[in-house]
């Protein structure tokens, strides 16, 4: 049966790994090198779409918070569908899954030029052609989250999701440079034209990779399960839910600038889109710097300074930019904010990446970005609102101390040991050879355990690690039973809901869950090992 809990011995101080011989070595492997690119144009017609609804809202509606809720509009989808999405992506086939992605945005686009073309574009059918490209995005990012660990090597995996900064911050350039020249020479609707090519080009050399994707002899999981199980998994681990605060603070905050921009450059003198597109542009250049220097921080400063630093001064160029009376003040202060930008997130976003084995990786890292897109969401309407109460600048100011403020308290407050588990797959435990249950039902798992009495609290204290294991494979219940007239008798009950998914956890036992067997056993001083009965409870 799975057993899982985690041993001292596996638990090791968070170091850097081995980096690779430049800051683009991920890009020599073929595979990765398509995913990327085909990234940075996924990413390019993205921004292509915010810039172009951005700017129509400030013409069909444009108070502050109209113009804020097209942000909330465009994130706020992964937030909604996370835990689905990356539900699927674990137990589909992610080639086809990433390449039906491509395809939705491409005819959203094709939809919201169409309307545009003919007249009838309204500010609420903005946002809601917005929110259905935000579909798009919710349902890729989990799936191309969880390929990059396949085609990259665990040294790699830092720098390429760098890379992938790399990508998104480019795009943040050639995007709005690209959107604000169509949109000054032929129209916005053109805009969505390109989007729509750009998305099919994407979706086609998705096609072409020669991916084999190979079914569980299980059978596919079904989705209710697997939604189940990736929130389970988080829920139970401590280090996950100490990074999601993270996250979700840094973004609540640091989307104000963003929402806001539109409104900044309309602000300065002589601003029109062009003045927008040089600001989003400065931004995204300052975040390649920073991608490409990345390997360098990470050796210079630990996680925690990292993410405290990336915050501060993320803070502090945002309130530049909100009291700046030119641009040539604001475009330096962008770029320091776009390196702040991609300094935090990219370290949270490797730390997340590491704390995941590989079976719930999509839904561990949908469900990240759900806490990405949702406090992004929140924070574009309540900077908004501020905004719309108390002016641009001052709401940039409020947010930007708030940041600081909430950073620091979560450095105080949030307790993250530091440490990584070895969540490499392993096959040493193995799987029961018993004949299927005949009827469905839940399955009941015992194991009785003799105990030296006198060692009781650290059994227990183990017992509750078994509980967080049991449960992040997938186990629906988890009891620890102490027989009152044999004190050093215990049995621990745990229930799984059928016998499929039973024999699923085996697939999921990690060299940690291992290690934790082990230390179970040696509390056992029976006469052999422990012994295990499985029942089927009659409903």
């Amino acid at each position: 049966m799975p057993d899982s809990t985690l041993d001292p011995s596996q638990l090791r101080p968070a170091q850097p790994e081995p980096e690779p011989e430049t800051a683009f070595g991920p890009l020599k492997s073929k595979v990765f090198r398509m995913l990327w690119l085909t990234w940075m144009a996924a990413n390019t017609c993205m921004w292509m779409n915010d810039v172009a609804s951005a700017w129509l809202m400030t013409s069909i509606g444009p108070s502050p918070l109209w113009v804020a809720l097209v942000q909330s509009a465009s994130t706020l989808p992964v937030f909604l569908l996370g835990v689905p999405s990356g539900a699927l992506a674990d137990t589909v086939d992610r080639k086809r899954y990433f390449m039906l992605t491509q395809f939705w945005v491409a005819g959203v686009a094709t939809i919201l030029c169409v309307v545009i073309l003919t007249g009838h574009l309204t500010a609420p059918l903005l946002l809601a052609l917005t929110f259905a490209n935000g579909v798009g995005l919710a349902m890729r990012w989990p799936v191309f989250a969880a390929i990059i660990p396949e085609v990259v090597t665990k040294p790699e995996l830092p720098q390429a999701l760098a890379l992938n900064g790399i990508a998104m911050n480019a795009s943040r350039i050639i995007g709005p440079l690209v959107a604000g020249a169509l949109i000054a020479s032929v129209g916005s609707a053109y805009v969505f034209v390109l989007n729509a090519v750009l998305s099919i080009i994407a979706g086609l050399t998705i096609w072409r990779w020669r991916r084999v994707h190979r079914e569980s002899p299980l059978g596919r999981e079904p989705l209710a399960s697997a939604m189940r199980v990736g929130v389970q998994y988080v829920l139970q681990s401590s280090r996950l839910q100490a990074l999601l605060l993270r996250i979700a603070l840094f973004f609540l905050h640091s989307t104000a600038v963003m929402a806001l921009l539109p409104l900044v450059a309309r602000g300065m003198p002589g601003g029109q889109a062009g003045t927008f597109t040089v600001l989003l542009a400065s931004m995204g250049a300052g975040a390649i710097v920073a991608a490409v220097l990345m390997p360098r921080i990470r050796v210079w400063l630990p996680l925690q300074p990292r993410v405290l630093v990336g915050t501060a001064t993320h803070a502090i160029a945002s309130v530049i930019v909100a009291f700046s009376p030119t641009i040539w003040l604001s475009v330096p202060a962008m770029m320091f904010a776009g390196a702040a930008w991609i300094t935090t997130a990219n370290s949270l976003t490797v730390a997340a990446q590491m704390a995941l084995p590989d079976w719930v990786r999509a839904r561990g890292m949908a469900i990240y970005q759900m806490a990405v897109m949702g406090s992004t969401a929140a924070g574009a309407a309540l900077w908004g609102q501020v905004a719309t109460w108390n002016g641009i600048a001052v709401a940039l100011a409020i947010s930007s101390a708030s940041s600081i403020v909430c950073a620091l308290v979560a450095q105080r407050t949030v307790i993250d040991r530091g440490t990584e588990e070895d969540l490499t797959p392993s096959q040493v435990i193995r799987v029961p050879q018993m004949q299927h249950p005949q009827r469905p039902g839940r399955v009941q798992v015992c194991v009785e355990y003799r105990i030296d009495p006198a060692r009781t609290q650290e059994f227990l204290a183990l017992m509750q690690e078994s509980r967080r294991s049991r449960l992040q494979q997938g186990a629906l219940d988890w009891q620890l039973l102490h027989d009152l007239q044999a004190p050093e008798h215990y049995v621990e009950q745990i229930i799984d809901p059928s016998w499929t998914e039973h024999l699923r956890r085996f697939d999921r036992i990690t060299a940690s869950d291992v290690a934790l067997r082990d230390r179970r056993l040696s509390f056992h001083v029976g006469e052999g090992p422990p012994r295990v009965t499985r029942y089927l409870l009659e409903e």
